[in-house]
């Protein structure tokens, strides 16, 4: 067929037939939306023509006049099979093993394609003046900027892992043009900026799934993040998935606990501290045939071995004192040897206390890990007798204080992360004077990665069932292992991890601990996999999946409030809350950041001593500027998550990027936390909080009353109120309103003046300001 058709539809209606190079449709709505969502009565989905050319796979829309390209042409391809009708073309690219289908509905273009035997095909390729991307919360990107051409140059991102929502919205001189993915597996976005950013999408048709078609919604909107926003939220609504805070607190009442709550990941992970030690009469009750116990423990059942420890004990003996080095080596030393299960010796700990023994007589493999910690204490007091403080106080002063303490400074609510379940089950009194003062409390746990060998030091990548590592770990598709997280193990496939859920959950929580809340790393992310092992064959859908319903297991079975890593929308009907849409991990690739130790960038170590928070989480540190731009800037952030979920999921930071991380960032992220409406998240030990509660204390009295009530209402405006952007407001329901200046610079706004570094927050109680230029 030699020529292309073009058709005028107004809907329903033919208005004429033409001979042409393409074929061209009109699409027209006029319908409100009149959703539970409190948009404003006068939004309506856009109206607009278009022409498609099948040949090069170009269409061009057409808004009130103006005509823009919504797909760049790629290299002309041979075309069959051309078929029109009143709503719909298709044809056939012979060559390429494709189809292509572009159809009319009432408010959008849904254009699909489908495989003949083709590895994969790439469309769209777009171009724009500027680009609303959902990466992380949400980026403006304009097409000539330096920075973004410098951080996307040559960049893939994989669609469903780097977007938070699979959509992409094209700005143009008049309108925007949104991209919706309604398939959004297997989808890489590829960037090239040589000249200004532009950026094509590659659909790949893995081997082993069935589904051989892809596709996109097609929509024409006004030029504005809401307008934007709220087509996909729309979508959501459309099809079931959306789900509010309210309706998911129905079945766990739990969830209110997140209104008002900052995310507070608590470190304290010794069983005794050096406070607990009588240091003056250590050396007496350690008797060389204990310490020789320890150093063979410790030689045999940690990472570290038993030097340090050694030559520290060496160095006492010739002492009469014990110095604050020494003191943290052996306190360290006699924390990791009390997690290990070979701790009891009936030779080294002949005094047994009542308690102590009944653990005992019950056989030491047959102890769950809290009744093992709980036992092995025992046995330690047992041996240091009066060396060491009562039994009961052991860590009080780093744990119940520290949270009683945060509590009477007026933090009613709180969200409080365990860096590892085994915090918890060595402190259960921690655990549950959280409970009692009306905090969430849980774990972090992860099923991603899966070592040969388990141990205590990473237990999230230790099972109990031994056959996973060999029968149940992924193969990418040239037949070779994934590796886990920083190159150890494996990765676990997802829809043979369920059981070992069950065990460990249930495990775990035997004996009653009181955790009421759960982290998932990493199943919020979108890193998902095709598994090609032909054992167990898995597509990216199937693994996804299997991720969602771990998490919904953990959620409905076991009563928790849960959230994961990343957040990105897939997730959203079961999570509650995440970490990482806000700020994400910044440039994981850079060596200054995660290398060069004598770098003023170095991030910091996983590890810190005396159960303190690491540096990786606790130490300050700047942003080269190159990423300041990327990550931070109010000026390119545009909250696209918050428009959708503000009433859905609570978002907030990834844990190795916290509210303090940035040095002299502190300030401009509190009026960004107080825009967008997102939780503080803070690494809090005894030392952390002595030295920043009266800061936290004085943000949080004005932040979490905010939160509590903005957090129940969808966000239902966003807008840059001066031309640099550095003036931004938001809206939440009809009653609540921010407005934040980031500016150096005072800015009038009707009426008032809003001083630079500052936040109003406008609501039914009148205003209230909130000055950051302190932090």
């Amino acid at each position: 067929m030699n020529k292309k058709i073009k058709y005028f539809i107004i809907p329903a209606t033919v208005i004429t037939l033409i001979a042409t190079a393409s074929i061209g449709y009109y699409v027209k709505n006029d319908t409100k939306i009149k959703e539970y969502t409190n948009i404003p009565v006068d939004f309506n989905y856009g109206d607009f023509a278009f022409d498609v050319n099948p040949e090069t796979g170009e269409i061009i829309v057409e808004k009130d006049g103006v005509k823009e390209s919504a797909s760049m042409p790629l290299p002309k391809q041979k075309v069959s099979n051309v078929k029109q009708s009143e709503n719909l073309v298709s044809w056939d690219y012979p060559d390429e093993k494709m189809s292509a289908k572009v159809e009319k509905k009432e408010h959008y273009l849904d254009i699909s394609f489908t495989s003949n035997g083709a590895s994969e095909f790439e469309w769209p390729k777009v171009s724009a003046k500027s680009y609303m991307l959902p990466i992380g919360e949400g980026k403006y990107i304009p097409s000539d900027d330096k920075a973004w051409k410098e951080f996307l140059k040559d960049e893939e991102l994989a669609l469903i892992e780097s977007f938070s929502m699979p959509f992409f919205a094209l700005n143009k001189s008049d309108y925007s043009i949104l991209y919706i993915a309604d398939k959004a597996f297997n989808n890489t976005l590829h960037f090239n900026t040589d000249d200004k950013i532009q950026f094509s999408m590659k659909h790949e048709f893995p081997s082993i799934n069935e589904n051989k078609e892809y596709g996109f919604r097609l929509y024409v909107t006004e030029n504005n993040p809401t307008h934007v926003a709220q087509i996909y939220k729309n979508y959501i609504i459309e099809k079931g998935e959306f789900k509010t805070l309210q309706q998911k607190a129905e079945s766990n009442p739990n969830i209110e606990k997140l209104y008002g709550a900052p995310h507070i990941y608590f470190w304290a992970d010794q069983m005794i501290t050096e406070d607990d030690i009588h240091w003056n009469k250590i050396r007496e009750q350690m008797d060389a045939e204990f310490v020789t116990w320890m150093k063979k423990l410790l030689t045999n059942h940690t990472e570290d071995g038993a030097g340090e420890f050694e030559t520290i004990i060496a160095q006492v003996k010739n002492q009469d004192y014990v110095d604050k080095y020494q003191k943290r080596v052996i306190t360290t030393s006699i924390n990791q040897v009390l997690k290990v299960e070979q701790f009891y010796n009936p030779d080294i700990f002949p005094d047994v206390d009542s308690k102590t023994k009944k653990l005992l007589d019950k056989g030491v493999g047959n102890l769950s890990e809290q009744e093992l910690y709980e036992c092995n204490k025992g046995l330690l007091k047992g041996k240091l007798k009066d060396a060491t403080t009562d039994l009961d106080t052991w860590a009080k002063k780093t744990t119940t204080d520290v949270m009683e303490d945060m509590y009477d400074s007026g933090i009613t609510k709180a969200w409080v992360g365990l860096s590892n379940w085994a915090n918890g089950l060595m402190n259960p009194a921690m655990v549950e004077q959280a409970n009692d003062q009306g905090y969430l409390i849980g774990p972090y746990d992860s099923y991603h990665s899966i070592h040969e060998k388990g141990n205590r030091d990473w237990n999230t990548a230790s099972f109990e069932d031994k056959s996973l590592y060999e029968e149940a770990t992924i193969i990418n598709k040239e037949g070779k292992y994934i590796h886990g997280f920083l190159g150890r193990g494996r990765k676990l496939n997802p829809t043979l991890s369920l059981p070992s859920v069950q065990s460990r959950t249930g495990n775990i929580l035997q004996n009653g601990i009181l955790f009421n809340s759960w982290f998932i790393d990493c199943d919020a992310t979108g890193e998902i996999y095709d598994d090609y092992s032909p054992h167990h064959p898995t597509t990216q859908e199937e693994d996804l999946q299997a991720r969602l319903e771990r998490m919904d297991y953990i959620a409905k079975e076991r009563g928790m409030v849960i959230g994961s890593e990343g957040g990105n929308d897939f997730a959203s009907s079961v999570i509650a809350f995440a970490h990482g849409i806000e700020t994400p991990v910044i440039k994981w690739a850079d060596a200054d950041m995660r290398k060069n130790k004598d770098s003023e960038y170095y991030v910091g170590g996983y590890w810190a001593p005396s159960g303190n928070t690491p540096d990786r989480y606790g130490k300050q540190v700047p942003i080269k500027s190159e990423y300041r731009n990327i990550y931070i800037d109010p000026a390119y952030s545009i909250p696209l998550y918050k428009l959708v979920y503000n009433d859905s999921v609570i978002t907030t930071h990834h844990w190795e990027w916290g509210s303090l991380k940035i040095k002299d960032e502190v300030g401009n992220r509190m009026l960004t936390e107080l825009l967008h409406n997102i939780p503080p998240l803070y690494h809090v030990d005894e030392k952390m909080w002595n030295e920043n509660e009266d800061m936290l204390v004085n943000y949080l009295s004005t932040w979490s009353p905010f939160h509590e009530k903005a957090v129940k209402q969808p966000m239902t405006s966003f807008k840059t109120l001066t031309e640099d952007r550095l003036v931004q407001s938001t809206e939440f329901g009809e009653e609540l309103k921010v407005v934040v200046n980031y500016s150096a610079d005072d800015f009038k706004y009707e009426g008032e003046t809003i001083k630079a570094k500052t936040a109003v927050i406008y609501g039914v109680d009148g205003k209230q300001v909130f000055d950051a230029s302190a932090y």
